[in-house]
């Protein structure tokens, strides 16, 4: 499953159960993000014993993104049978402010920060 623009990529690994994102998400609302929260909720769907959401690689997330994100980890923690491991890097800025607070809607949620 991928998902792929000039300006980004959002891809699924079913083999290291493991989504991509790369690039700049800049999309204007919900609308706009719903083919990218369609293919996380696919996988979800699929029900892996552990899912890993790598984000090293994504530039740029606005709000609405920011939101989508954890539209997803809320689906994920409603599962209640998946582990969710989220890999960012502290050199980006909105990775290093944001992705905490993706642990706060799922607590048993790892964030790893490189």
């Amino acid at each position: 499953m991928e998902i792929k623009t000039e300006d980004y990529c959002v891809s699924y690994d079913p083999l290291t159960t493991a989504i991509f994102c790369q690039g700049s998400l800049r999309l204007n609302g919900t609308e706009e993000y719903s083919p990218i929260l369609q293919l996380l909720y696919d996988v979800v769907e699929k029900e892996p014993t552990e899912l890993t959401l790598d984000l090293k690689n994504l530039k740029f997330l606005n709000s609405s993104g920011i939101s989508m994100l954890s539209k997803f980890v809320i689906e994920v923690r409603k599962k209640r049978n998946i582990q969710m491991n989220v890999i960012g890097s502290k050199e980006i800025t909105w990775q290093s402010k944001s992705l905490k607070n993706l642990q706060r809607l799922m607590p048993s949620l790892k964030l790893e920060l490189n």
